[in-house]
């Protein structure tokens, strides 16, 4: 079968793949959620969940740099990676060997084509399908619920979402993470840059944007509650909150978590 990924690239098929090896944590745990077990040959430093896998699958490396020599003796039929999160020169190298199955992600809608997609891809359709009604259940029921306790427009929370330090970075447009913080109701200050969409900002500008909240993620960067002083000093008014990066920004089967943290996230703040 001819399978088309979420970056126009076609792979054929001509059996459910035996030996995967994966390039993403939030998809690595998609594999497990929709049954894959043995499968699943390789995944990356990064692929931490579920534990039992990260204690006992081959690592072949991080997200953007790899062990060639580990993935060849691996023997791949399956390699399933992310435009984001792969390094698009490793990805062309391992494409001329393997079949190389690549997502592109932007929103919610992107997580559950992928969720689907993957599942037609590994012969789990039902599981897959499956998991992204749920997700979209989840995801329903909070925009209803909480569409019931936001505030109004003119009062939606300006917030400003940090995944670096050294230097600061932001999540800006057109990340998966500016469309979780837009379903939650808030306003992504740094959400109307056009030069990146993480963009690195000075002290400056973080003042400038004036932000109510502003997140600290626990990942990439691990923000820790020591670093909410510094930003304390930048922004006095501002209130500052670590979040769990993954329920935020994990596209996969983490996914099914996310609206109840959602929630509880947006009634802390009100």
């Amino acid at each position: 079968m001819i399978f088309t990924d979420q970056m126009n690239r076609k792979i054929e098929l001509t059996e459910t793949p035996k030996r995967i090896i994966s390039l993403v944590p939030s998809q690595t745990e998609l594999l497990y959620d929709i049954g894959l077990r043995d499968e699943v040959v390789g995944i990356t430093k990064f692929c931490i969940h579920p534990e039992e896998w990260f204690r006992s699958k081959t690592r072949i490396g991080g997200t953007k740099k790899y062990d060639f020599e580990k993935i060849k003796q691996l023997q791949p039929d399956l390699i399933i990676g992310n435009k984001e999160e792969n390094e698009e020169q490793q990805i062309e190298e391992l494409s001329k060997h393997y079949k190389v199955w690549m997502s592109d992600i932007y929103n919610l809608k992107d997580a559950l084509s992928m969720i689907v997609s993957i599942g037609a891809l590994v012969g789990k359709n039902e599981s897959a399908t499956n998991l992204k009604l749920q997700i979209e259940y989840l995801f329903n029921q909070f925009s209803a619920a909480s569409s019931e306790i936001k505030n109004p427009k003119s009062e939606i929370k300006k917030v400003a979402y940090f995944i670096w330090q050294n230097p600061y970075m932001v999540a800006g447009r057109n990340t998966f993470i500016d469309d979780m913080l837009a379903r939650c109701g808030f306003n992504n200050v740094f959400g109307h840059q056009t030069f990146s969409r993480y963009p690195e900002v000075t002290d400056e500008q973080i003042k400038a944007a004036q932000p109510d909240v502003i997140f600290l993620s626990s990942e990439p960067f691990p923000f820790k509650e020591k670093h909410i002083q510094e930003f304390k000093i930048l922004c006095p008014k501002a209130k500052v909150v670590i979040v769990d990066g993954e329920l935020f920004s994990w596209y996969g089967s983490r996914l099914l978590q996310s609206p109840a943290y959602f929630n509880e996230l947006i009634q802390s703040l009100m």
